[in-house]
């Protein structure tokens, strides 16, 4: 299994990077507080990119590139924490329309969520709601909402179905339910990794500029032994998230749900993990609204449930290991 990235995967990361960084700088990502989370311009843009229709063949209008090349992708969109149902938007491009083009936004939840919150609710298009027999295809405007007065995160609002949820309309391609929730899950995973990567890029960029005692608080070995760990827990994570995208290509290689699983696992232990610590470094400034600590650390926590949380597949590493012995 190769994990050296090709020169195109590298000018994909380099591409979507930079148009983070110039489109989306964390001063413009905390004004969509204001528009619920979902700026429909930008929207478009990410389609624009390709971010929708990334999997889709060239001859459907899509970029005709794999899982490997999606984890990539995502990573970005997670370093940047770029909000919206994206997982979503990119399961169902081509099967949902607009998805692809960014015409649409579409959210989803699984039917049997007790919690039955959804993300975004006003600003969807369509909703999936997925169970054993399938995806099927919702109208929000048709469901009972109710807000969450304090959502954990401020950039991903949430409102929870009151009423009753619809079977909704069958969307025709979607054959294996379950590998729906494993393409989700990995790509979950592969923003989570890129929340664990910018949380070690602000706290040891911190570090370096902090200046305590006449020195920069980073050469203190306390915090060295913190951001070391930092950068362990992230690498660790790339390895599972970019082996469950080649694993998703070419599920000969291995055991789809084991890498997916062990991908799942490691990206949260590495976006939560690396999210604490990285307030930890900022002291008691990285509690504060100012600093863009809290941000990553709030996503981290509003990602980890979505396509099953880490006790989840904890749970089915575990089966996998026992049937394996």
């Amino acid at each position: 299994m190769d994990f050296e990235l090709s020169d195109d995967q590298v000018a994909l990361q380099e591409g979507l990077r930079s148009f983070c960084q110039g489109r989306l700088p964390m001063a413009a990502v905390r004004e969509l507080e204001a528009t619920g989370g979902i700026d429909r311009a930008l929207w478009r843009e990410l389609a624009e990119m390709g971010v929708f229709a990334l999997r889709l063949p060239e001859a459907d209008g899509g970029v005709g590139l794999g899982w490997a090349d999606a984890v990539l992708a995502f990573e970005e969109l997670g370093r940047a924490i770029v909000p919206g149902p994206l997982v979503w938007t990119h399961l169902v491009a081509g099967l949902v329309e607009g998805a692809a083009e960014g015409t649409a936004i579409v959210g989803g939840l699984p039917r049997d969520d007790q919690s039955r919150l959804v993300e975004y609710a006003p600003s969807l298009d369509a909703l999936v709601v997925l169970d054993d027999a399938g995806a099927w295809l919702v109208d929000p405007s048709s469901l009972e909402l109710e807000p969450v007065a304090h959502p954990l995160d401020p950039l991903v609002p949430v409102w929870r179905v009151t009423g009753l949820l619809p079977q909704g309309e069958r969307i025709v391609g979607v054959e294996d339910p379950a590998a729906l929730q494993e393409q989700g899950a990995a790509l979950v995973a592969a923003t989570m990794l890129g929340v664990a990567e910018a949380a070690t890029d602000l706290a040891v960029g911190f570090a370096k500029e902090r200046v305590q005692f006449d020195r920069p608080i980073g050469a203190f070995q306390a915090l060295k032994h913190l951001m070391a760990d930092m950068f362990v827990r992230a690498e660790v994570a790339r390895g599972a998230v970019y082996a469950a995208g080649v694993t998703l290509d070419d599920p000969a290689v291995g055991s789809v749900r084991r890498a997916v699983a062990a991908a799942r696992i490691t990206a949260a232990e590495a976006a939560l993990g690396n999210g604490k610590t990285c307030v930890q470094v900022h002291g008691g400034m990285g509690y504060t609204w100012e600093v863009d600590a809290h941000l990553l650390l709030k996503r981290a926590y509003a990602l980890e449930p979505a396509f099953g949380g880490r006790e989840e597949w904890e749970e089915a590493m575990a089966d996998l290991v026992a049937q394996a012995g």
